[in-house]
């Protein structure tokens, strides 16, 4: 792409279309990729989340990555329930299908295969109408990002390796951002005008530091980690387990048997402790091989380092998700400890609050100032999370470190079903008087509902010849308004004084209860009804007509008697 410099300090949408069209050649082209309405810097899980959900919108997109290449390494392998819905409401069922079930633990001492002990890393539950996606699961970051890129290439987008962000300015209209394009030895600049801009590019990425956000917290500076992708063959080494070595003495080997690294006979690595020597371990592979061979005591034979790294952890978070037309999500708003598992899925679940509430301002139905949300609902969210990762920390790997047992238990919370935006300036509750406050971050419960919450699924629901479920009909590209009411006349009667107005963003589900018929049709409205009572059993509905309306997120927005309360959720999105 031709290389243009921004004569002025400050361009308008306007002055930048208009100085595009007289200098380039093939304006239409250069402009379409030029001008994307939204433009994310980052090709991990959280900025293609972001950017396929945004192409769902109907929304342009550009994805620029740094790195020349797709990332390697299973990296952050661990999915939680709540993420694994929103792969499925983003129509990705992959993940889901490659993703494995968290094997089981076997602990070792130094030097020997003999199991002394097998545990669960995480408590394992069958599938509920309410949860379906409720075991978490394991896929290498590097596959993950694979779907994911596949799904938006077939929206037409296609993530610009070697392209690096080096500045950017905003003004009331939109974000003027300089990039480098590598190519070899080649280098190149580029300007790129867009409405927004999401910085997904990890936490020494660009975005946040030019906005200015502080970034508080400290670092562990004392707990060196070495972790990284291998090849090799050992007979007497189960390969259905976490196997883990030496946990008691404190120089900790991890193995994670996964099939899914190129060749075979591939395993996740986690080393820390100063038995080995982490600088000698990450400058000389055979010192590597050594330490495994000397951890396994039985014979090896090592195929390939596949790739390796160092970190150490780090806590800490951002004031401010964002600023203007700019933002953060995920590590570049975030960072804390791998125990938990919770960055790459926290920063899925950024990404997912933010971007249909970027497509609403985009459309202009939602104004600017509709985006303070976003730091609204999530910087609580975040701050609770850290807190629970940093005590797993200290218990897995600090001086306070316990039993094998309780270091590695990983419980029920962080599958985040029960995180909520209870305390959000955009959700709407008229039942809720009463119900005493709670942690943003805590265990999902099935006896309360109240705006702000994880909406729940209810399959067998009849909808004429067929049979569908809630997590079918909801999608990232609008609300869905659940309206349970007696029969189909009441109904009519609440979408017509409810739902006319917002039909661009909004679309009504009537529920009728198992005793109902279908009746006449609602032109404006699915129909269906609620045979098994999941629906009513999920949603807490009793005799009188309810509507609940789902945010584009799979997030109760508003639960409301009637058309008023309609209204009045509306207006808080389009910010009347």
């Amino acid at each position: 792409m031709d290389s243009y410099k921004r004569p002025a300090k400050s361009w308008s949408i306007q002055q930048f279309h208009n100085y595009v069209v007289n200098h380039s050649p093939n304006s239409t082209n250069f402009l379409m990729m030029a001008s994307p309405q939204v433009l994310i810097v980052g090709a991990g899980p959280v900025g293609l989340v972001a950017a396929l959900a945004l192409l769902r919108n109907g929304l342009s997109v550009r994805v620029i990555e740094k790195a020349s290449a797709p990332h390697i390494g299973q990296r952050g392998s661990g999915n939680f329930p709540r993420t694994l819905e929103v792969y499925h409401f983003l129509g990705v069922p992959e993940i889901d299908r490659e993703a494995i079930a968290v094997p089981l633990i076997h602990t070792h001492a130094a030097g020997s295969l003999e199991v002394l002990k097998e545990l669960p890393m995480t408590p394992r539950y069958e599938p509920t109408p309410a949860i379906p996606f409720i075991s978490p699961k394991v896929i290498g970051q590097n596959n993950v990002e694979r779907i994911l890129s596949s799904h938006i290439q077939k929206l037409g987008c296609t993530v610009e390796y070697g392209a690096e962000l080096r500045s950017f300015e905003q003004d009331e209209e939109g974000v003027v951002a300089q990039i480098v394009i590598r190519d070899g030895d080649k280098e190149t600049t580029s300007t790129i005008r867009s409405q927004f801009l999401i910085g997904a590019d990890g936490a020494r990425g660009v975005v946040r530091k030019q906005l200015g956000l502080t970034f508080l917290g400290e670092t562990r500076d004392t707990i060196r980690v070495v972790t990284g992708d291998i090849r090799f063959k050992c007979s007497g080494l189960s390969r259905t387990c976490f196997e883990i070595f030496n946990y008691d003495a404190g120089d900790v080997v991890i193995l994670r048997p996964t099939d899914e690294i190129k060749g075979g006979d591939g395993w996740q690595l986690i080393t820390l402790g100063a038995r080995f020597g982490v600088d000698t371990l990450l400058s000389d592979k055979e010192a590597l091989y050594s330490a495994i061979r000397e951890t396994l005591n039985s014979p090896v034979d090592f195929l390939e380092l596949v790739w390796i790294s160092e970190f150490r952890p780090n806590i800490r978070m951002v004031d401010h998700f964002g600023q203007g037309r700019v933002f953060v999500a995920g590590d570049a708003a975030h960072v804390h400890p791998p125990t938990g598992g919770q960055g790459l899925n926290s920063g899925v679940q950024d990404a997912f609050n933010l971007a249909w509430k970027i497509a609403l301002v985009a459309k202009g139905i939602s104004p600017l100032s509709f985006l303070d949300s976003y730091t609204a609902e999530r910087l609580p969210v975040i701050a609770q999370m850290l807190n629970i990762t940093t005590t797993l920390l200290d218990k897995t790997f600090g001086p306070k470190r316990g039993t094998i047992e309780s270091a590695m238990e990983r419980g029920r919370i962080l599958f985040m079903l029960g995180v909520n935006y209870r305390t959000s300036p955009i959700v709407l509750d008229e039942f809720s008087a009463g119900i005493p406050p709670v942690p943003a971050y805590q265990l999902d419960r099935s006896d309360e509902l109240v705006a702000g919450d994880r909406a729940p699924d209810a399959p067998g629901l009849v909808e004429g010849s067929a049979t569908v479920r809630l997590f079918d009909i909801f999608k990232p590209t609008h609300h869905t308004a659940l309206v349970f009411a007696p029969d189909v006349q009441v109904a009519a009667e609440m979408i017509v004084k409810s739902f006319e107005t917002y039909s661009a963003f909004a679309r009504p589900v009537v529920i009728l209860p198992a005793s109902a018929s279908s009746g006449s049709p609602i032109p404006s409205a699915r129909v269906v009804i609620d045979k098994e009572n999941y629906g009513r059993t999920h949603y807490l509905i009793k005799d009188e007509p309810r509507i609940i309306i789902v945010r584009p997120d799979g997030v109760v927005g508003a639960i409301v008697a009637g058309p008023l309360g309609v209204h009045k959720y509306f207006g808080l999105i389009q910010g009347h």
